[in-house]
């Protein structure tokens, strides 16, 4: 976050949120269209696109070089990444997802789910759903980190409140795609609408943990591609029934409130604003952009 430029949250999500919505419902419209098929995607990617994009437009707008160079920064700097945190990128999400099929086991839950699934869930017209993964957790955290949670650290008085609020609106951001056809969100909609509630719910405590692997790694945007990615990825290798899912945000949020118990002092303290950017700073020293 940078002191010296207001940031302007509700302009943000608004035009975020606007835009995100109406390329996504024409995309729905279009998915159902039979001579039209696959076509729906020209209006999803953009769609998806639309945090970073405007990310973008403010930010090389805003005439304040100190935001200018921090994006940059945090989007080519590998040096800000924690190697202690490297083990947390890799291994947390697969174990959450190997910890929920354990549980689910007493339940009633199929020992195939250790399985790896025969395809992805979900299919995305013409383009490869592996890429579509890549691309999402690629453009989402492009925008979500390069502005939007800055903007709301500079609103709210801790960590903690920008994070669950975050969250939310990350959360209902995604609603319009329940009634893209083919969609991983209309599928299981389609199955229960409770397995479409748990998707919405799970994407809370995600957005928490996301949040914190980003802040742990100095504000890395490169940090929080990379550990969105494996999430995908993990939601996706194995044959994980969707009542699993359910328990894996059962899961999810222990983690959550367990990484908020250990470091209350980040989510809590009014003096995390000043810490977390203090890392970044420091390192502009390496750019020289105008």
């Amino acid at each position: 976050m940078i002191k010296s430029y207001q940031y302007r949250p509700m302009l943000y999500f608004v035009m975020t949120f606007l835009t995100t919505f109406v390329l996504w419902f024409a995309g729905a419209y279009v998915s159902f269209q039979e001579d039209k098929e696959g076509l729906y995607i020209l209006f999803m990617l953009p769609g998806l696109m639309a945090p970073f994009l405007i990310s973008v437009a403010m930010i090389f707008t805003s005439k304040n070089s100190n935001l200018k160079k921090d994006f940059v920064n945090r989007l080519i700097n590998l040096k800000l990444i924690q190697p202690k945190m490297l083990p947390v990128f890799i291994l947390l999400m697969p174990l959450t997802v190997l910890v929920s099929i354990c549980l689910s086991l007493p339940l009633g839950g199929s020992v195939s789910q250790f399985q790896f699934a025969d395809g992805f869930s979900f299919s995305s017209g013409f383009v490869p759903v592996l890429l579509l993964l890549l691309l999402a957790a690629t453009f989402e955290e492009l925008g979500w980190r390069g502005y939007a949670f800055d903007s709301l650290e500079s609103r709210y008085n801790t960590y903690f409140t920008a994070t669950i609020v975050f969250s939310v609106l990350w959360s209902l951001w995604h609603f319009p795609l329940i009634f893209v056809k083919d969609s991983y969100q209309y599928e299981i909609l389609n199955q229960n609408i409770w397995f479409a509630v748990n998707f919405f719910v799970s994407i809370i405590p995600m957005g928490v943990i996301i949040s914190w692997v980003c802040i742990k790694n100095q504000k890395s945007v490169i940090a929080a591609i990379l550990f969105h990615f494996i999430i995908n990825i993990s939601q996706e290798l194995l044959a994980i029934s969707q009542t699993t899912k359910c328990i894996e945000t059962g899961v999810l949020t222990v983690v959550a409130i367990g990484i908020i118990v250990m470091d209350k002092e980040l989510f809590f303290s009014k003096k995390h604003l000043d810490k977390a950017i203090k890392p970044t700073a420091q390192s502009h020293q390496v750019l020289s952009l105008p």
